[in-house]
């Protein structure tokens, strides 16, 4: 069960520990594609209860600053990171002249198609939210967020949710208890040079919400595929084999946003199956609802 870290009631203390969890995409379908170059996706977003872990502490002299925990060392990251952006987004749009030194314990992997950097951005402008004693409306919220990253609103959302538009058009919904295998090879890949490709299908059939409700209890878990799949095999070979893996243990494998992770609905009482050396293998669930909900 994940547990939910709660920040202290202590306002000497002025720090708040909290989690960001990764997503799976259940499916992607690309429908179309705008004049400026955006995408127009069809998704449903699942939390699943693999977290990072966020920490931060007030400052009052305006700074924003960050290290990594675990990393080997206190290196600040530069200013582009997409959470200390964040944080400099709210602090702009509040007007506050305090600031936050935020410290960072990374266990969702980078290009993984999980959504990681999202969700910690997310998260932190949750947190900095109360951090601060700030509360922006959620329309303008919403707006901040999708500026710094078209996953980024799904996460301010509080659950699971039918995702459309370019990421912003965000519907919540309810999912069954489930099990997945998540697999990630330490290959990673970029996701421009998936969207780039001559190759990629853009233009699958609009679904509708009650099409993907309309399947029973678990068969959601089979609905759709992820359009981007084909052409991230062919940039990276070590998906098409963690795939094929998948497959060697009866699961049916498919690979979330834009890769390079893939997972497969497992049975609850599934014994977790030895992975080859260097790849990371993780049974996870979803969950009820993001840690965060209702902040």
């Amino acid at each position: 069960m994940l547990r939910r870290i709660v920040p202290s009631t202590n306002p000497l203390n002025a720090i708040y520990d909290v989690l960001a969890p990764a997503k799976l995409n259940l499916f992607l379908h690309i429908t179309g594609q705008r004049p400026d170059g955006y995408h127009l996706l069809q998704s449903v977003f699942m939390l699943i209860d693999w977290c990072d872990t966020l920490h931060f502490e007030l400052r009052r002299d305006g700074v924003i600053s960050r290290t990594d925990l675990g990393a080997g060392s206190a290196e600040i990251l530069p200013e582009n990171d997409l959470t200390v952006r964040a944080a400099r987004a709210l602090q702009a749009a509040c007007g506050t002249s305090l600031g936050v030194h935020i410290s960072l314990e990374k266990s969702i992997p980078s290009q993984a198609g999980m959504g990681g950097g999202s969700s910690d951005a997310a998260s932190c402008l949750l947190a900095l939210q109360r951090l601060w004693g700030l509360r922006l409306p959620p329309g303008k919220l919403h707006a901040l967020a999708l500026a710094l990253g078209a996953d980024v609103p799904f996460f301010l959302c509080g659950s699971h949710a039918w995702v459309e538009g370019i990421g912003e058009k965000i519907t919540p919904t309810n999912l069954p208890p489930a099990k997945f295998l998540v697999v990630k090879t330490p290959t990673g890949l970029s996701t421009p040079e998936i969207f780039r490709s001559p190759e990629l299908k853009r233009n699958s059939e609009t679904a509708t919400i009650s099409s993907f409700a309309a399947n029973n209890k678990n068969r959601v878990y089979e609905y759709g595929r992820n359009d981007l799949q084909p052409v991230a095999q062919t940039l990276c070979p070590p998906l098409t084999q963690s795939l094929d893996w998948l497959g060697q243990h009866k699961l049916c494998g498919r690979m979330t946003g834009s890769g390079s992770a893939v997972f497969a609905h497992m049975p609850h009482d599934m014994t977790l199956p030895a992975a080859p050396s260097g790849w990371t293998v993780r049974k996870c669930g979803n969950l009820e609802s993001h840690p965060l909900a209702g902040w």
